[in-house]
């Protein structure tokens, strides 16, 4: 299992990226959402946080093993939580992230069908079995989401603008990933009390 590689970005081409680990040139595929963001970066070293999969019809011998990266971890259990849906392997998912994955979890959490029909890829009944499944699986996505107006006002506004993003990186300061992190705040913002204070939010998360 490939959990990650880094190198030297080699080139961004339409659906992958080239990267070389300084042995081997390797093809890594991206969502379009990142591989945006990528065009700037060649030339440079890059990190990716990385799922192995393996692509083709087994019945007919065509198999091949294929590598997607992400640029943090939070958009790789994004995208593996996405690919439980029915319909939606590792192709269309990567093809369908052109956003945000914390604006697209917002759109699943609000059953908003008629954005993810918008998504490359993604019709009325995908996005609908997308809902069904996920809606109820998505919150740790969508806590920090600019889709909600800003960070830190997600959760009908239990927390002060700001103050949940810069906990969050707080939480990783001291040593927490990005996923514990992430499942800490949600239970906070939960509870349903109000913070002012980045010290009162990490206060809480360690008080519950």
């Amino acid at each position: 299992m490939i959990a990650g590689i880094r190198g030297l970005l080699q080139a961004v081409r339409d659906e992958d990226v080239i990267v070389s680990t300084g042995f081997m040139d390797l093809s890594v595929l991206v969502s379009e959402f990142s591989r945006r963001k990528l065009q700037s970066e060649v030339g440079k070293n890059v990190a990716f946080y990385t799922l192995f999969y393996l692509d083709g019809n087994p019945t007919q011998g065509r198999i091949t093993p294929r590598l997607a990266g992400f640029l943090s971890e939070f958009e790789r259990e994004f995208f593996d939580l996405f690919c439980s849906v029915e319909k939606v392997g590792p192709k269309k998912a990567l093809r369908a992230i052109t956003h945000p994955v914390e604006e697209i979890a917002v759109a699943i959490k609000n059953q908003d069908t008629k954005f993810l029909a918008t998504l490359p890829g993604i019709g009325p009944a995908t996005a609908e079995s997308i809902v069904a499944k996920l809606r109820r699986k998505v919150g740790a996505f969508a806590i920090a989401s600019p889709a909600d107006g800003d960070i830190g006002m997600s959760y009908n506004g239990v927390m002060e603008q700001g103050v949940l993003s810069d906990a969050y990186q707080a939480l990783l300061a001291l040593g927490h990933s990005e996923h514990e992190a992430r499942r800490k705040l949600e239970a906070v913002a939960k509870s349903g009390e109000t913070f002012q204070s980045v010290s009162e939010v990490i206060n809480a998360v360690y008080r519950l």
